[in-house]
């Protein structure tokens, strides 16, 4: 058999296999390759076994499209991620692992681009892929709420704003009370804010945080010490800038992602700053480069993973029929954060 298959294809001739192949190398016709494929009866055992047998010798897979066509369905959840940066693959490692046992397949599509400036890159992306490649799909950081009609979808870190999406995020104001109770007991009261994101939950839950620790300490926030870093290096290099070249720099930098508080250690560097002797930071995520810089960061760990497979189990419950509840008993699940503490941070 391995010989026909051979000259059935050559080097000008890329070898993708047909249902019409199948059907030529098992001597059946296409209807009953199809009838195999998709376990229908009216089959005899031998032929069953004899058509198995090419399928898996010649490797061939229904396209997605075509089993989308037949069955309505795909068998594919898409995880949608405006690109692939540290957070984003973090959950999709979660996401991946969440669907073992269950049916589906994982398709990672990336929106391309910056996503403050591609608002909607997510409701572009799913009229691409819904009801042909897949039956449904988590949104990690979406830039609006709301979800496109006839694609079932869970979204990560959403937008600001009400939504009739399900959602799944981590405790922000928690963990930003903790980043800067922390800097606060190492006796920090100059200590900057470098938010995330505009228009993303999470951004404004950890500015609430910041503002309601430093309240609760007693201590005012000098509104000099705020910026926008936007959770990208790029967007952070300048604001990072102006905080430690101003009159009276700060002490300590809580910034609202481990990328944007890296990007702020490696301007301290090139400021000649010293990290923690000159200046204290803290990120929050805790992705696996945060162990890795130098000094390694200390940062508020958000359970990303978990948020991947948390995001998956709810929409696969949405799909298959069950309960559309989060285990609450609501369609928002809400994972806990945790302070962990590293070489960035000193007593002042």
């Amino acid at each position: 058999m391995t010989d026909l298959w051979q000259r059935a294809t050559t080097p000008a001739d890329p070898p993708r296999v047909t249902i019409t192949d199948v059907a030529r190398l098992a001597g059946v016709s296409v209807a009953t390759v199809s009838k195999v494929v998709n376990g229908r009866y009216g089959v005899a055992a031998g032929t069953v076994e004899r058509v198995r047998g090419v399928i898996a010798e010649v490797g061939y897979e229904t396209s997605l499209v075509a089993r989308s066509l037949r069955s309505h369905r795909t068998g594919v959840l898409g995880i949608l991620v405006a690109e692939f940066e540290p957070f984003s693959t973090e959950i999709l490692k979660g996401a991946a692992r969440a669907v073992a046992g269950t049916g589906y397949e994982v398709l990672a599509y990336a929106g391309g681009g910056r996503a403050e400036e591609d608002a909607g890159w997510e409701r572009r992306s799913l009229s691409r892929l819904g009801g042909t490649l897949i039956d449904g799909a988590v949104l990690v950081t979406p830039t609006v709420v709301g979800a496109p009609g006839g694609v079932p979808v869970v979204a990560i870190d959403p937008h600001a704003g009400p939504s009739d999406v399900p959602t799944v995020d981590a405790d922000n104001v928690r963990g930003a009370c903790l980043a800067t109770e922390h800097l606060l007991e190492l006796g920090h009261r100059r200590i900057a804010f470098l938010g995330g994101r505009p228009g993303l939950e999470s951004a404004r839950l950890r500015e609430e945080g910041f503002r309601s620790a430093m309240a609760e300490a007693g201590v005012p926030v000098d509104p000099a010490l705020v910026r926008v870093a936007g959770y990208r290096p790029q967007t952070t290099q300048e604001p990072a800038r102006e905080l430690l070249t101003g009159p009276d720099r700060p002490t300590a930098v809580f910034a609202a992602n481990d990328v944007s508080a890296i990007a702020t250690m490696e301007v301290a560097r090139d400021l000649g700053l010293s990290v923690p002797g000159d200046l204290s930071v803290v990120g929050f995520d805790n992705v696996p480069e945060a162990a890795l810089a130098q000094p390694p960061l200390t940062t508020v760990a958000q359970p990303m993973q978990a948020m991947g497979t948390a995001a998956v189990e709810l929409l696969v419950r949405r799909l298959t029929g069950s309960p559309d509840e989060a285990p609450d008993g609501g369609t928002h699940v809400r994972l806990p954060t945790e302070l962990v503490v590293r070489g960035s941070t000193r007593r002042l």
